[in-house]
């Protein structure tokens, strides 16, 4: 007797019809189904081999722990150019056991490009390249939400150095998206609408609040509104990405702005599809680094009143292009 279980009327998994098809669920706007498009890059990516370090993929398309490289030592230019390479390739890359000093954080980042000073948020390290991220009790966090770093400045950071110095037992996990898999998964319709279309990005969206009242004229002028393409060419690789986020995206150029906030709202939840992302989950001295134009990134807020410390060196960019 045949005692396996089977869906009512048939002898057959639901989605075994379906391959690599997505199914509408029209109601809920919802989409079911594989991402097959996400297939060759996996398959690209679990290829890969490196002749210094062992990666350990996270994701399908995204993120990899690199193993055997000590950032704390002066590494050779061979070593950098493939952490540059494997950067390009993972999107975020990830090391552990790292208990790197303020000025070897900033050393290292400095191998990949010239490095940001932030105008909003303070070091508090001596190292004014480096920014502070301290959480307690008393501070909160109000980084949860997906973003790209700086999109607000005419050449926003390339990427990001993020050294974990202390961390609670649980939570604060950081989460980033493949804003790659985000556009190449847009339907034509939607990606030949966008290809042409720039936004604004504005900082007062988040940090406005924090500019006395005074200064609010001078950083305006220092900081003027930019325009970005809404999907962008990446600058080492080729491909295509989406570059809208909530932080920091105001408009679009040549939108009302209800249908502005409708497409940047539809955009910007690409990355929360969950097969776009992978997870990190920090340890004391673990360091992120991240490609700013590929990904976005959610630092999730789980972990008060526990105490949180991270730093964060960001490399300078070009200006987007399309």
């Amino acid at each position: 007797m045949n005692t396996s279980p089977v869906a009512a009327g048939s002898d057959r998994d639901p989605g075994a019809h379906l391959t690599a098809k997505r199914v509408h669920i029209g109601k809920y706007g919802l989409d079911v189904g594989p991402l097959g498009h996400l297939a060759a890059e996996r398959a690209r990516l679990a290829a890969l081999s490196w002749q210094s370090f062992d990666a350990r993929p996270l994701g399908a398309t995204i993120g990899a722990e690199l193993r055997g490289v000590d950032l704390t030592s002066d590494l050779p230019d061979e070593v950098i150019d493939e952490i540059r390479r494997a950067l390009h390739a993972y999107k975020v890359i990830f090391f552990r056991d790292q208990p790197l000093t303020a000025a070897q954080h900033v050393a290292f980042a400095r191998r990949f490009g010239d490095l940001e000073i932030h105008p909003f948020i303070p070091s508090n390290t001596g190292q004014p390249e480096l920014v502070r991220f301290e959480k307690s009790a008393d501070v909160g966090g109000y980084e949860n939400g997906w973003h790209h770093d700086v999109t607000w400045r005419e050449r926003p950071s390339m990427g990001a150095v993020l050294h974990a110095l202390r961390v609670p037992q649980n939570g604060g996990d950081t989460l980033f998206a493949d804003m790659c898999a985000a556009y190449d998964g847009l339907d034509d319709a939607t990606r030949e609408q966008i290809d042409d279309l720039v936004a604004v990005h504005d900082y007062a969206q988040v940090f406005g609040h924090v500019v006395q009242k005074e200064k609010r004229a001078e950083m305006r002028a220092t900081y003027p509104t930019v325009e970005h393409p809404v999907a962008c060419t990446h600058d080492a690789t080729g491909r295509r990405h989406l570059y809208v986020n909530r932080f920091f995206t105001s408009h679009v150029v040549g939108f009302d702005e209800a249908e502005s906030t409708a497409l940047i709202d539809r955009l910007a939840r690409r990355a929360e599809i969950a097969e776009y992302q992978c997870r990190f989950q920090w340890e004391d001295h673990s360091v992120g680094f991240w490609d700013n134009r590929a990904v976005q990134h959610y630092a999730a807020s789980d972990y008060w009143p526990d105490v949180r410390v991270m730093e964060r060196a960001s490399i300078v960019g070009e200006r987007p292009r399309r």
